[in-house]
């Protein structure tokens, strides 16, 4: 069972769509079900994430530096597949601990983008895993929300989310662009991309199906689609230049940040109240 703080934090975590406030505010933090090594009971614990790119991410066993690897760890490695609820989804996912130098380069990126994953390394003579947990496909996303209308809009806080984040983190960054915020970045940026894919081929030839009056709404929508494309395009292309310099990529984001917010705002006012109704 999660004690009493973690509880709190399962509780806040999931009424607040992946918010939360406290020690982990402003953080990526998901909540990990792993079943008991020994009781086969399942057990939830909300742990600090890395993306990692494609359809996984990498959480570390640190335990704070603690003598002894974290329940959640010893649980996955006996059963692999474990539970993920990232505050928009939830879904299956596959365990793997990383080894020789997947994990050390993992965890170097770790350490570069939070010298405290160093800190805790330091206070214990145990090596800290590196885990990845890969989404196993399972149909249709399951979104976290009660209508499609929450559920359009927890999926666009999302975006606010990282995005946020993103631009703090460049901001924050030394005179190069480091690994694991490449990995971020390019993150985001794919997201984005299947996100926009997924409302082109189904969300608005429903909406259109249904209510033909639609018409010059997703038509607006679709073209800021490949607006928003575009500029994803461009900051890819310069996040990938060798020695990118975070005061050339930051204009990028923050380009991209305000041509969404103004798309995500009006298909908010457009669409949710119809797919609520």
């Amino acid at each position: 069972m999660p004690n009493d703080f973690n509880q709190r934090i399962i509780d806040e975590f999931r009424a607040n769509g992946g918010r939360v406030g406290g020690p982990f505010e402003g953080g990526r933090l998901l909540l990990l079900t792993t079943t008991g090594a020994r009781s086969g009971a399942r057990h939830t614990t909300p742990v600090g994430y890395l993306p990692n790119g494609g359809d996984s991410v990498l959480v570390i066993a640190s335990a704070g530096g603690a003598p002894h690897h974290p329940d959640w760890y010893h649980n996955l490695v006996a059963v692999p597949r474990v539970t993920v609820e990232s505050g928009v989804f939830t879904y299956d996912a596959e365990a793997a601990v990383l080894t020789g130098d997947d994990r050390d380069r993992a965890f170097a990126r770790a350490v570069e983008s939070d010298p405290g994953w160093a800190e805790y390394q330091a206070k214990t003579s145990r090596i800290i895993p590196v885990v990845a947990l890969t989404e196993i496909p399972a149909g249709p996303p399951n979104v976290s929300a009660a209508s499609w209308g929450d559920a359009v809009k927890l999926i666009h806080d999302g975006f606010r989310s990282e995005l946020a984040l993103i631009r703090q983190e460049i901001a924050d960054s030394g005179p190069g662009l480091g690994a694991q915020l490449r990995i971020n970045c390019l993150s985001v940026c794919q997201g984005l991309h299947n996100h926009h894919t997924g409302e082109d081929k189904g969300m608005f030839p429903m909406l259109g199906e249904r209510h033909p009056e639609l018409a010059p709404v997703l038509d607006r929508l679709r073209r800021e689609h490949e607006k928003i494309a575009a500029l994803i395009e461009e900051l890819q292309r310069v996040i990938r230049v060798d020695g990118a310099d975070p005061l050339v990529v930051l204009p990028e984001v923050e380009r991209l940040t305000d041509e969404l917010e103004s798309h995500l705002r009006y298909e908010e006012e457009q669409l949710i109240p119809l797919l609520d109704a």
